[in-house]
Parts: C-alpha cells; sequence; structure tokens
C-alpha cells in the first residue's frame, strides 16, 4: 500500500507542477482534466502524510520502549503506542477507501428528469412529491437547482420535470436514485379508501461539457416554437421554445423555461449532450458485463429500486435491502441514510472486486 500510495505522491507532484504551465493553462481540455486529478490526488495525499506521521511517531515510541529504563516515562510510551496503533488502524480503512478506483462522474453536477409512470393523474401526483424530495435535500446541500422543462399533471404534479443541479459532488451524491420509485397509498382521488401502487421514474445524467462529447450540429435538427406555461406575457406570441432532435440515436430534447430562445437552446444543448453521454456510457458498461450485473449504482431507469409504502410509513431500498420508518422525513428531503448504505455498498463492492484482481 506505501508503495502505491509513494507513487500517487509522484504524480501529484507531477501534476502540481503542470498545472502551473502556461502552455497547458491555454489548452483548456488539458487543463480541466488535470486541475481535477489534482484536486482527487490532494484529497489521498493529505490523508498518506497523516499515515507517515503517525509510523514517525510509532517508530519514535518503539525506540523509547527499547531504551527507557524509567517505569513511568515507559508506561507512557506503551499508552502512545496503544493510541498511534488505532490512529493507524483507523487511517489505513479511510485510505483503502480513497484508493478504490472512482466513478469519474461523481464530481459533476447532474440533469435530473422525474417522469410519472403506471397509475395515471397519482403517478403524476407521486412525481411531483419525488421532486419536491430532491427539492428539499439540494436546498439542505446548498446547491442549485435550476429548471429546464416541465409538464404538469391534469391533476397536480407533473408527467415530467426536468432539471439542472449544480454543487460539490452532485452526481456521486444522486447517481443512487435512477430507476423506478413505486409508492403505495390511498390517492386522494379515491373515494372508497384503496391502496393504490403507482409509480415514477428517475434519471440522473452526469451533466457533460462541450469538451466530454463532441457533437456534430450538422447531425442536430433545431425547431422552435411557441411556449406554454408560466413564462408571462411572451408566452405563445414568441418561438422562444426550442426542441433539438439529434438525426443519428433520434435523442429529442426540448426546453421552454426561459423566454429568451437563445437561453432555452443552451439549457436543451446541455440536456442533449448529457443523454448521448448516458448512451455511450451506457455502451461501455454492457461491454464490461460483470460489472453492468450490479443493480447498485447501474442507473437503468427500468429498475424498480425503492417503494414508499404510506400506511407503513414505510421506505425500503430493493437493492440492498435498507428499509426506515419514517416516511415523512424521508418525503422531506432526509435521503442521507439512504444515499450512505448505497455509497458503502458500492464501496464493498469495489474493494471486493479490487482484491479479487
Amino acid at each position: 500500500m506505501v508503495d502505491k500510495l509513494e507513487a500517487i505522491k509522484v504524480r501529484f507532484d507531477e501534476v502540481s507542477e503542470a498545472i502551473l504551465d502556461p502552455n497547458i493553462m491555454s489548452d483548456m481540455k488539458r487543463y480541466t482534466s488535470l486541475n481535477k486529478e489534482y484536486k482527487e490526488l490532494n484529497k489521498i495525499v493529505e490523508v498518506y502524510n497523516k499515515y507517515k506521521n503517525i509510523l514517525a511517531n510509532i517508530d519514535s515510541s518503539k525506540k523509547v520502549l527499547s531504551v527507557e529504563k524509567d517505569p513511568d516515562f515507559r508506561e507512557m510510551a506503551k499508552e502512545e503506542l496503544e493510541s498511534l496503533a488505532l490512529q493507524k488502524d483507523e487511517i489505513e480503512l479511510v485510505i483503502k477507501e480513497l484508493l478504490i478506483p472512482k466513478d469519474p462522474n461523481d464530481s459533476k453536477n447532474i440533469i435530473l428528469e422525474i417522469r410519472g409512470g403506471t397509475g395515471g393523474d397519482e403517478a403524476s401526483i407521486f412525481a411531483g412529491d419525488i421532486f419536491r424530495m430532491y427539492q428539499r435535500y439540494c436546498d439542505r446541500m446548498g446547491w442549485k437547482m435550476e429548471l429546464i422543462d416541465a409538464t404538469e399533471g391534469t391533476s397536480g404534479g407533473y408527467k415530467e420535470i426536468i432539471c439542472a443541479v449544480s454543487g460539490d459532488d452532485v452526481y456521486g451524491k444522486l447517481k443512487f436514485e435512477s430507476g423506478v420509485h413505486r409508492v403505495q397509498r390511498v390517492p386522494a382521488t379515491e373515494t372508497q379508501g384503496r391502496i393504490h401502487t403507482s409509480a415514477a421514474s428517475v434519471a440522473v445524467l452526469p451533466e457533460v461539457e462541450e469538451v466530454d462529447v463532441q457533437l456534430n450540429m450538422n447531425d442536430i435538427r433545431k425547431d422552435t416554437f411557441c411556449s406554454s406555461g408560466p413564462g408571462g406575457q411572451s408566452v405563445n406570441t414568441t418561438y422562444s421554445a426550442i426542441r433539438l432532435t439529434h438525426i443519428p440515436s433520434g435523442t429529442v430534447v426540448q426546453c421552454q423555461d426561459e423566454k429568451s430562445q437563445i437561453k432555452n437552446f443552451e439549457k436543451a444543448l446541455k440536456v442533449l449532450r448529457s443523454r448521448i453521454y448516458e448512451i455511450e456510457l451506457k455502451k461501455q458498461q454492457d461491454e464490461l458485463g460483470a460489472q453492468r450485473n450490479s443493480m447498485i449504482g447501474s442507473g437503468d431507469r427500468s429498475d424498480k429500486i425503492r417503494t414508499y409504502n404510506y400506511p407503513q410509513s414505510r421506505v425500503t431500498d430493493h437493492r440492498i435491502g435498507y428499509t426506515v420508518h419514517n416516511l415523512p422525513g424521508v418525503m422531506d428531503g432526509n435521503i442521507d441514510d439512504f444515499i450512505e448504505e448505497l455509497r458503502l455498498a458500492e464501496n464493498a463492492q469495489r474493494l471486493s472486486t479490487q482484491e479479487a484482481s
């Protein structure tokens, strides 16, 4: 492990020097990549420096025990050695986790897409509930949520809502939320008190920049149309809404949230890049085979990942069999427990794979 950490320290020093090179700074793609690598390596190097300090103190305490005759000093050295041994074990666990190969997308912002599924009006209402759950979680995390497009349900909620979320490690936190979320409750429209089952699908896409996905604008058809919904006097009077069609893949994206056609175009293009990136990423994961077999972090929007049972105030994540009996808290954005348990499960899986190889 020490050899690997030393190699990382050498690479960190190389990257630290490279990002100050004027030639590198003029190449935005290269500079962005190195700057990202610097931040990731810096986390490991900081912990490694603490680890080396602990090892040095352990050696010092052992030397004291080997030469010291005074009982009081020897007792102090023994206590210090016991404390340092515990610190060493703890920091080695941290280092093992840091050395697990990370998802390169974890630090990225996201495009969040929520759609009502089976269940008619109740599915749209539930999609709205799920959106508010993420909205409150984002508020607590200090993240920025920006609406891109929304289609409201006839009885409330949303048939579809798409927004961008930006902040620290957004994808790393929310990537496990992709999939089908199922709700079991008595709908407001139900007159006989029967429990219905409805669903909403969630897609969490890493937001990608132009440097990540090269789109040929000749492959994109741009259509304009009049906005519908909130937007002031310009709604239905100017062709500000944008629809982009990526001809090779058939992917269609639209945005009508802004009054400006240019801003709507920029937002739509951002979503299109992320969807094309997701298609390519899925191809790569499918080729890896065994890695794709894991439900944790697969991001497949057809997977049923979680059930929200209102009569029992129960929320269950089916991938890891984790249940909490605090549904109101979860719907208020307190989803930290699920995110942490899924992260731990993913890390354990990656560590197991790493050790096996």
